[in-house]
């Protein structure tokens, strides 16, 4: 007999401390059988009213994500999720792999990174010309737009909306996101992207679908995504846009 309420799959998700978005909106995801079990990594909030303030909160978030997980590791689960953007992104293609590849060589487990997750969705949907919105400072989004370069990507637009700290950017209006996703489109752009796993927008950019007439993809779409489909599980969730829908 398998767990009771997790018997097709226990997701362990390692989130930062301050990151309220990630829990409600896989959970909002989630399809029966499937458990989703949040370990955080201890990190402060803290004023960010600069690109430099953003660094430390990575470096931050890197010094204790280990024992994170670790930790996540003793419920026994069937995959691993790392519920952080900005870090599978940083340092470029390369050191994504290799972050994946350690994490996945260390756990004994497959491995769903924001990066990875957001490629292979954009893939999907033959995508090659995107645009970003991002709670980033502009260092930020600098890593952001070369990563997505070297993914094969043209980047045509960034647009951060500098979230003051950790706990804020899940503050961030609706509202400005709303606007953002209209600022960076254009005739130019295939789709668009979040990116950012504790700015809550999963539903909003399902329905931006709708009035921009193009995919729109949540970070956290597509990594709970990118868990189930690694998975075997095929089930269509309704809310998210067409990623969770049809592919």
């Amino acid at each position: 007999m398998g767990d009771s309420l997790g018997y097709r799959r226990k997701f362990a998700v390692v989130v930062p401390s301050t990151n309220t978005s990630v829990q409600p909106e896989f959970d909002a995801m989630r399809p029966p059988g499937v458990t989703n079990h949040i370990s955080r990594i201890p990190i402060r909030d803290r004023p960010v009213n600069s690109s430099e303030d953003s660094v430390e909160v990575l470096k931050s978030i890197a010094a204790t994500q280990q024992e994170a997980i670790d930790t996540a590791m003793s419920m026994h689960p069937d995959h691993m999720v790392l519920g952080i953007s900005a870090e599978s992104f940083w340092d470029g293609l390369e050191a994504s792999r290799k972050l994946e590849k350690d994490i996945a060589q260390h756990t004994g487990l497959k491995v769903s990174l924001g990066s990875t997750a957001t490629v292979e969705a954009l893939q999907r949907f033959r995508a090659k010309r995107i645009a970003a919105v991002s709670p980033f400072w502009p260092v930020g989004d600098e890593r952001l737009k070369s990563y997505f370069t070297e993914a094969g990507f043209d980047v045509k637009r960034v647009k951060g909306l500098k979230g003051r700290s950790p706990v804020l950017i899940a503050h961030i209006p609706e509202a400005d996101i709303r606007q953002a996703f209209k600022d960076v489109n254009g005739d130019d752009v295939d789709a668009i992207i979040s990116m950012g796993t504790n700015m809550a927008c999963a539903r909003l950019a399902g329905e931006a679908e709708a009035w921009l007439g193009k995919p729109v993809l949540s970070v956290n779409t597509a990594i709970y995504w990118h868990a189930l489909r690694t998975s075997g599980i095929d089930d269509k969730v309704a809310g998210f846009g067409n990623l969770l829908q049809v592919h």
